[in-house]
């Protein structure tokens, strides 16, 4: 008799350890697929907002990194259902494949706020060795780079890498040192780059520094993100393991 009562108290403890897990794994896929949204909302954000300048930067870190961004917000959402499905019908096969999945996203996370990360401490020396060559040589002789620096320089109220003055030396300008492109201007009109009268209408300060606090900051976002969350991961990928040892011990019980 007392053995018996032993019995169904373990039985129901077990019940209750199983059906806690499964509670907590809900919860936790609830948090989980909103921090997929926003790692799929920043990184297209990122990606498609304003960035066509980021091609001067002449580095692959940072569209790596956004990039990993958005496909780890997609991944996201697929483990999330795997992991609630795998939960609901007390299977352990989706269970692993959600722990794996749990896994990788922690890696894929931690690897793109590492890179971020990388890339903000070197951005100055990077911005300083190719903006300026990659201005002058290729404005108005490719169609993608031109619309970039054009965008840049119209956004960032600027006008060169370092100041102005280095359109002089550019392959675009050879014949006419006083001219700068259209996107210098202060106010905008038919030929107002022209400043042989003075460049009173155009920005003088470069757009190096402006363009090095830019991509600071939104490296600063993902590698805060990244680092952030991915130990958010570690959470669910303990409790899925628990659940899925919680089955298994019932399936070897009965």
């Amino acid at each position: 008799m007392m053995g018996m009562q032993s019995q169904r108290r373990k039985k129901s403890n077990d019940i209750c350890g199983k059906n806690f897990l499964k509670f907590v794994i809900y919860v936790f896929t609830f948090f989980f697929w909103l921090t997929g949204f926003a790692f799929l909302a920043l990184g297209l954000w990122i990606k498609l907002a304003h960035h066509s300048y980021i091609s001067l930067l002449g580095n692959p870190l940072f569209p790596v990194a956004t990039y990993l961004m958005i496909a780890t917000g997609g991944f996201i959402l697929l483990s999330g259902i795997i992991g609630c499905a795998g939960a609901c019908l007390e299977s352990r096969c989706p269970l692993v494949m959600y722990a794996i999945f749990l896994l990788l996203i922690f890696l894929v996370e931690a690897v793109s706020g590492v890179l971020a990360y990388m890339y903000e401490g070197i951005i100055k020396e990077e911005l300083t060795r190719s903006l300026n060559s990659t201005m002058m040589k290729n404005y108005k002789f490719d169609a993608e780079i031109t619309k970039a620096i054009d965008e840049m320089q119209t956004k960032f109220q600027c006008c060169g890498a370092k100041d102005f003055k280095d359109w002089k030396r550019s392959e675009w300008r050879r014949n006419n040192v006083y001219q700068a492109p259209d996107s210098c201007c202060i106010s905008t009109g038919p030929l107002c780059g022209n400043y042989s009268e003075g460049p009173s209408n155009i920005h003088y300060m470069g757009c190096s520094q402006k363009l090095q606090a830019y991509t600071k900051d939104n490296l600063i976002i993902i590698g805060g993100v990244g680092l952030g969350l991915c130990c958010v991961q570690i959470i669910g990928l303990i409790f899925s393991c628990c659940l899925v040892r919680k089955i298994k011990d019932k399936k070897y019980r009965y």
